[in-house]
């Protein structure tokens, strides 16, 4: 079982490190077309990953209520995306390919304000990995250890091109390879440093894992509208980011059901 939780922790980590490894590889920074393909792919792992992985493993344990088994998920839910809410609006960060950013006046760099905007979006994920490995070890029904693979291999498969899309933007605003990489890579290290802290919070709070699992959805959620769907419709019309949207929805649909 330790063994196995480990491996979920660090798959997602992974993810940023090969994705942000791609520095020293392409010459130039990413085309916008290609980022807006990674951006909607990611966009539907993490959609997906919310309802199958999250959402109704959450309901199934609330199963007991009868007609209310909605109630936890829908409260938990909430409480995610009021969080992201706070989160967004206390840390200052800067959008991929945005003038303005977000949060209070700061005098960061840009480059450091676009690795928290990235390190932000990867709070949840982490969450949401370390809620499910958490129902695992306590034994939940509802929750298996294939279905918990399943979640940190999607997380892992849309942190890779999240991490080129960090890694390239901050070369291409001057820094070298070997730091742009360091820091794409570290902008991914709050994701198992999350789980793990929220293994060790699960264990005191097994009976409201419903809402633990619903928190992790909402918190995704809030990323995904707040920030990864104007990302992948921005600029001149295309549908390359819906139709990558509906892949990695599939994908992460695809995993969830094989391996649970």
């Amino acid at each position: 079982m330790i063994k196995d939780v480990a491996l979920g922790l660090v798959i997602p980590f992974m993810g940023t490190t090969l994705g942000s490894a791609c520095v020293f590889f392409m010459r130039k920074e990413l085309n916008r077309q290609v980022q807006r393909a990674l951006t909607g792919f990611a966009a539907g792992v993490m959609v997906a990953a919310s309802i199958w992985s999250l959402i109704m493993p959450a309901m199934d344990l609330a199963s007991g209520m009868g007609k209310l088994s909605f109630l936890p998920a829908a409260i938990g839910f909430w409480a995610g995306v009021l969080f992201l809410l706070l989160l967004d609006s206390v840390i200052p960060h800067l959008h991929m390919n945005a003038d303005k950013a977000e949060g209070p006046n700061s005098k960061l760099k840009r480059t450091t304000m676009m690795v928290l905007a990235v390190t932000l979006h990867n709070i949840p994920e982490g969450m949401a990995v370390g809620v499910v490995y958490a129902g695992l070890i306590s034994g939940n029904a509802s929750i298996t250890s294939g279905g918990a693979l399943a979640l940190a291999l999607g997380i892992a498969i849309q942190n890779f091109p999240e991490g080129a899309i960090i890694s390239m933007p901050l070369k291409a605003e001057g820094k070298s390879k070997g730091k742009a990489f360091l820091d794409g890579a570290l902008s991914g290290a709050v994701e198992p440093i999350g789980a793990l802290l929220t293994i060790l919070a699960a264990g005191f709070f097994l009976p409201a894992m419903p809402y633990l699992l619903s928190f992790a959805a909402g918190a995704m959620m809030y990323v995904v509208v707040e920030e990864l769907i104007p990302e992948m419709s921005e600029g001149e019309h295309s549908n390359i980011g819906v139709v990558m949207f509906a892949l990695g929805f599939t994908l992460m649909m695809a995993l969830d059901v094989a391996l649970g």
